[in-house]
């Protein structure tokens, strides 16, 4: 047996070696039993799972990945973007099974408690809070260049991010992800027939003068700026937590990771491949800014959609932290009370207001997007897992010779732990000497200017 606890109050969960769940009975469930309860949280199906995901990842993210290749080459591009995609696919399953194992955590800040104690579930609770808003931040900003792209920047850029930031808000509000799985599917549809328009008009179109290399020589700095897309272009996995906890069998999670990393692998893969392939080594980033003008509008418009749900959905899972810390043993988590609704209405407006904030208002807001991203999303997405492996084996069994007992996954789980430390320092050290190398070239414009 194996103390963890949640909030103020312990839960008692056994280890059967097995990876199976406790049943969904125990009180450690992090939503309980609902069957009569008003607001019923665990309603998602696994389908719906791998819409919210694709949603939430496959998004803006892989409008870089055409410049990444440009950087490194094709060959080394393509397959860094693959290694990457099965990496991820295997820290899923590591997260999944500690998710069954640990019915009682419902995000990061939980399982920070269930490794660290107290100080781990702050830090990985602030953690997941900092970078889903500055996620959101980010999500702001790709709709500033979309709609600025749209009407021929006629307007101030602030103002264009003010207008995204109301819809982004507006689809925020709903309690459960539930409620915003429906909205996903043409979220989904919109990002991939982007995506394939994006394609189509880059073939369409070609840059006569392009250059296309086969591999690129290029020093440290310079290769890992561009590698840290492909790297954040995964990164998403501080949500299945909180996605798991409203399943209605979590135990299907695995077929959900499945179907988002397959998709998000090939078409990250195909698009990047074939927009460079077209557009050569000068494209942009986002790459939809290096087609011709009609195709850029058209793209950026059918994306929109996509954009618009990947802020909300980041900015739900910020306020759904604090909310359910706040109201995990209480009637307002499930009841339509003045109390509930009005804590949740205020922090999706906190959370939506502070993304905003930043956007708008700090000039090097994208910079601190890549030092979120190194110091928690590297290691929600990459080295976290190895640590909830190397856990759970060393309770299941006899301590030390558990690991010795299954030393190829412990090796595995050590070598994930040693890449999130190196994508974090990396990531970090590349995006400081970026903010340098902006100021010292005048590069960083005011607060709050279009």
């Amino acid at each position: 047996m194996a103390v963890s606890a949640v909030g103020d109050k312990p839960y008692t969960v056994a280890y059967n070696g097995s990876g199976s769940k406790p049943s969904e009975d125990d009180a450690g469930d992090v939503f309980g039993r609902e069957d009569h309860h008003d607001i019923k949280y665990k309603k998602l199906s696994w389908p719906l799972v791998a819409i919210l995901m694709i949603a939430e990842i496959v998004s803006n993210g892989m409008l870089s990945l055409p410049s990444s290749l440009a950087v490194v080459g094709m060959v080394p591009g393509l397959v860094i973007i693959v290694f990457l995609g099965v990496f991820a696919t295997y820290t899923s399953w590591l997260l999944v099974k500690f998710k069954l194992r640990h019915p009682e955590e419902h995000t990061m800040g939980d399982a920070g408690y269930i490794l660290f104690g107290p100080i781990g579930r702050e830090v990985m609770a602030f953690g997941t809070c900092c970078f889903a808003i500055f996620a959101c931040g980010g999500q702001l900003l790709a709709g500033q260049i979309s709609l600025a792209a749209l009407s021929d920047n006629k307007l101030c850029l602030m103002l264009y991010t003010g207008i995204f930031a109301i819809p982004t808000l507006l689809c925020s509000l709903p309690r459960t992800f539930h409620g915003l799985s429906w909205i996903s599917v043409a979220s989904v549809l919109s990002i991939f027939i982007a995506g394939i328009l994006g394609m189509a008009a880059a073939g369409i179109s070609p840059d006569p003068t392009r250059s296309v290399d086969v591999t690129v020589a290029s020093d440290f700095y310079t290769a890992f700026v561009s590698i840290t897309n492909p790297v954040f272009a995964y990164a998403g996995h501080f949500m299945f937590f909180v996605l798991m906890s409203e399943m209605k069998e979590p135990k299907h999670a695995m077929r959900a990771a499945y179907t988002l990393q397959s998709f998000a692998t090939v078409f990250y893969a195909i698009f990047a491949g074939v927009t460079y392939g077209y557009v050569g080594s000068h494209v942009a980033s986002p790459s939809f800014s290096s087609l011709p003008p009609y195709w850029q509008k058209v793209s950026y418009g059918i994306a929109l959609p996509n954009i618009l749900l990947a802020g909300s959905l980041y900015a739900h899972t910020a306020s759904k932290l604090v909310f359910v810390r706040i109201f995990r043993h209480s009637k307002h988590l499930h009841s339509h009370t003045f109390l509930g609704w009005g804590v949740w209405v205020a922090l999706v407006f906190l959370t939506n207001g502070l993304a905003f904030l930043l956007a708008v208002g700090v000039p090097i807001f994208n910079y601190l997007i890549g030092i979120s991203a190194s110091l928690f999303a590297a290691w929600f997405t990459y080295g976290i897992a190895g640590m909830f492996w190397l856990h759970d084996s060393y309770h299941d069994g006899p301590g030390f010779f558990a690991w010795r007992r299954q030393w190829a996954q412990a090796a595995l789980a050590i070598a994930t732990i040693l890449s999130g430390a190196f994508s974090c320092v990396a990531g970090l050290y590349v995006t400081i000497r970026g903010i340098v190398d902006a100021y010292a070239s005048g590069q960083i414009p005011s607060p709050f200017t279009c």
